[in-house]
């Protein structure tokens, strides 16, 4: 699902060197010398030093590093939305969540290359369409709550959202987005660094398009010195903040960087405003995020029972 970026990048590098004052250190063509561009633009302004760093990571990634593996079970496979399955390929295994809807024939998961990882370097480079894979499962405990009034938000970081995207598209599906004809808001918070490590990227969009009760806010660390990307840039917790509707807050106090953020205006024009004492809120991702995302909707009044989260890393 990733792109190579590498003419992107070089470009932006020159442009960014044409700013600052060390483009003479990027050649227009052939390789790159990262240690003199580094130390040209750290010369120029220490304040380059964390964008140089990330564009060479980038730079050097291997692609494909985020990935569909879609595969077919010789006997039925039941799973509920927002379970994982272990995994087994070449004397390796390693879990992971399945992406898509218990009601699709076919099973689908959303892999990222892990540097020196045990297998999904594997996966990303050498499964091809007729390998075959054991599964083992379904296994986890992150599942939807009964259908009810409360309105959903699903929080998540690159490849956390594969079981959230799972349970969206099973919603939405069996009509579990309305109860007793209403319709129910939900939202999906999808962090990544770059905008090509969204997984479903385009996905979530069409189903924003043809969903009104589907809010889509994808919030990207590093993309803004790439591309002119005008969406959200904060974390996603920080982000799910500016769209927390504050008339339903009364007097609580919260701590200063919850207030500036409550405060901050929200980047994406969405028609709607989140009510933390109707809701219930999914979140998947590193575990820092996730801790961050607990404390602070426990703060905004969500009910510890309607708050369902799973961390790794």
């Amino acid at each position: 699902m990733d792109r190579d970026r590498q003419k992107e990048i070089r470009t932006a590098l020159l442009e960014l060197g044409k700013d600052h004052g060390f483009a003479h250190a990027i050649p227009t063509s052939g390789k790159l010398d990262w240690e003199r561009i580094f130390e040209a633009a750290t010369k120029a302004s220490r304040g380059l030093a964390s964008q140089i760093g990330a564009l060479h990571d980038r730079f050097e990634r291997a692609h494909p590093a985020l990935l569909r593996v879609v595969f077919e079970t010789d006997h039925p496979f039941d799973f509920a939305a927002g379970q994982y399955v272990s995994i087994r390929y070449d004397g390796r295994t390693r879990p992971y969540s399945v992406a898509s809807s218990p009601t699709r024939d076919d099973t689908e998961l959303c892999i990222r290359r892990v540097p020196e990882g045990r297998l999904s370097p594997r996966l990303c480079d050498e499964l091809s369409v007729g390998n075959q894979i054991t599964v083992r499962g379904p296994n986890g405990h992150l599942l939807l709550e009964n259908p009810s009034k409360r309105d959903i938000v699903f929080v998540a970081t690159g490849t956390g959202v594969a079981p959230m995207k799972s349970m969206i598209d099973y919603s939405f599906e069996t009509g579990r987005d309305e109860y007793r004809g209403e319709e129910r808001d939900v939202w999906l918070f999808l962090g990544a660094a770059w905008e090509d490590d969204l997984p479903y990227h385009d996905a979530f969009l069409e189903l924003a398009s043809d969903h009104k009760n589907f809010h889509y806010v994808p919030c990207l660390s590093r993309e803004p010195w790439l591309t002119a990307w005008n969406g959200e840039t904060d974390y996603i917790q920080d982000a799910l903040l500016k769209y927390v509707d504050e008339r339903a807050l009364a007097d609580a106090a919260f701590g200063r960087h919850m207030a500036e953020m409550l405060e901050n205006r929200p980047a994406v024009t969405v028609d709607a405003r989140i009510d933390p004492g109707q809701l219930e809120v999914y979140a998947c991702g590193i575990n820092a995020m996730v801790y961050s995302l607990e404390t602070a909707v426990q703060r905004l009044g969500v009910p510890d029972r309607h708050v369902h989260c799973e961390g790794y890393g």
